[in-house]
């Protein structure tokens, strides 16, 4: 059993969608992050960098924190939706990719259009336009891969598309890149990934664009 620490974030759900894929069981517990519950001792010791989702696999007596080290770790336990061979480096680099890029500018996008808007016209136009070029990287790579790291469902899917998720809080229309638009609808309808989008509330559905 894999204790899952998390919330309805982006990041969460990448972990979440991944333990559904995979068909591990886990059991669900909400770290309420609007109520500080992130910074709570117990989780301290789980999380010290204080974020959503965090692991404990009591089978093999580890713990985890940070999602792109979980998933990682999830797929090699599990030997699934993670390649050998040079294939492994496609998904690795792409993983990174979302790590470094993906996360930190779409989240700052959504911080500056969605939530605090009128704020910062600079901060607005800066992350606007970066979350648009990392759209373009993805559909460039979409029209010429079925996955993100290339014809196989990988960690790096699972990775990426919880971002996306969030399009529209980044003032993103997916019709502007039709690559993406299809690889997100394909995922989205994946039970698995619908589970895996509901933790730990069971109340929302991921949203369909019009363009899908």
């Amino acid at each position: 059993m894999i204790d899952l620490y998390t919330w309805s974030t982006s990041n969460g759900r990448k972990v979440s969608i991944a333990l559904e894929e995979m068909g591990l069981p886990y059991a669900v517990h909400p770290i309420d992050i609007y109520r500080g519950e992130q910074f709570r001792p117990d989780f301290l010791a789980l999380s010290p960098n204080n974020r959503i989702p965090a692991i404990v696999d009591r089978e093999a007596g580890q713990t985890l924190f940070e999602s792109g080290a979980i998933l990682i770790y999830l797929a090699e336990k599990t030997g699934r939706f993670m390649p050998t061979g040079p294939a492994r480096w496609d998904v690795l680099q792409w993983l990174m990719w979302q790590m470094g890029g993906i996360g930190p500018m779409l989240g700052q996008a959504a911080h500056f259009l969605q939530y605090n808007p009128g704020k910062s016209a600079y901060a607005e136009e800066r992350y606007g336009a970066e979350a648009r070029r990392l759209y373009g990287v993805l559909d460039r790579r979409l029209a010429e891969a079925e996955y993100v790291a290339g014809a196989d469902y990988t960690i790096a899917d699972m990775a990426v598309w919880p971002w996306i998720s969030r399009y529209d809080h980044q003032r993103i229309d997916l019709a502007e890149f039709p690559n993406v638009a299809r690889w997100y609808a394909a995922l989205a309808a994946r039970p698995a990934v619908q589970r895996g989008y509901r933790v730990p509330d069971d109340t929302v559905s991921p949203p369909l664009p019009q363009a899908a």
